[in-house]
């Protein structure tokens, strides 16, 4: 007994899941995958390369549009390079190292993400109740010093977590819930107390996600004070108009956030399927339709893009 346990604990290695009960089928799930990934990319990328390039939209909202666009691919990259080792039968084996490499990264970036929405709503705040004074507010200097504190706001609260973790022993089954390491789906493998864990990591969410969320909501509630005060019905709707697309944004990462807990806390019995589904919907859907949602609503978003892929004729008509 005893060399079968010291063997469990001092193991380091892990092993991924797939789709379950679809194991036969991962190479063709791999291409609808492999699709939206692509698509993400190019999305965000067409952006981050007209906001650098057009000088018209060298403006506060389209430089957090670009941070969005570098949070959305940051988050998903590693999680999706671990899917598709899984789907192509690479490997399903991630050393313990990197695997909390991971998890570090797609936990930091989500909260990221987070913290550029609530950004982003100050920005659509500020241009609404104060326009004459939008451009002295947020300069690009204060800009690049939100970007740098989101980025470090979400990282290190996280580090304690990630010292804990070293001096765990995991003596039980290695196989993960997903493709890729999650904090919560490490800690249920250990054999050690883990309340300090659990208890942290939920102070951690309702200090980031929910002051973000709640700061967001907040800020649309003194929006949508301002807005009511416009007397034409005209103005009221072209002021709303510039919000729809970070509403959009902001439900595109909440709605699936939320249905992933609902589902770890109460769907324990489900179908695997549905918890696989839905941890995949929440990383790999924001990165994809962000680029849609702000290429359809915004205007020189649309123009860029255009003229991106037929600039001979955007010239033209120009």
């Amino acid at each position: 007994m005893a060399p079968s346990n010291f063997s469990g604990i001092v193991s380091s290695t892990f092993y991924l899941t797939g789709i379950p009960g679809y194991e036969e089928f991962h190479h063709w799930i791999s291409i609808p995958f492999c699709l939206i990934y692509i698509v993400g990319v190019t999305g965000n990328c067409s952006i981050l390369h007209i906001v650098r390039t057009d000088p018209r939209l060298h403006e506060p909202m389209y430089y957090f549009l670009a941070m969005l666009s570098l949070t959305d691919m940051a988050m998903s990259l590693p999680a999706t390079v671990s899917l598709f080792r899984v789907l192509w039968s690479i490997s399903r084996e991630i050393q313990f190292n990197l695997c909390v490499v991971q998890m570090f990264l797609i936990h930091t970036f989500s909260f990221t993400e987070s913290s550029v929405l609530l950004a982003m709503a100050l920005d659509r705040y500020v241009a609404i109740c104060h326009p004459l004074r939008y451009a002295t507010i947020l300069t690009p200097k204060l800009i690049a010093k939100i970007g740098i504190a989101a980025l470090l706001r979400s990282a290190i609260p996280l580090i304690p977590l990630l010292v804990r973790l070293a001096f765990f022993s995991f003596c039980r089954s290695h196989v993960l819930s997903h493709s890729y390491c999650l904090h919560q789906d490490i800690i249920r493998l250990a054999c050690n107390d883990i309340r300090f864990n659990v208890i942290y990591g939920m102070v951690v969410i309702l200090m980031l996600w929910g002051m973000d969320s709640l700061g967001i909501l907040i800020t649309y509630v003194f929006i949508l004070h301002s807005v009511l005060r416009i007397a034409s019905r005209e103005g009221r709707l072209k002021a709303l108009n510039t919000c729809a697309s970070h509403i959009c944004a902001v439900l595109i990462l909440y709605v699936p956030m939320i249905g992933l807990s609902i589902v770890h806390r109460f769907g324990k019995h489900s179908s695997p399927f549905v918890h696989v589904f839905m941890a995949h919907i929440y990383l790999m859907v924001p990165p994809v339709l962000n680029p849609i949602i702000y290429s359809v609503k915004t205007n020189q978003i649309r123009q860029g893009i255009l003229h991106l892929i037929c600039p001979h004729k955007i010239t033209s008509a120009m």
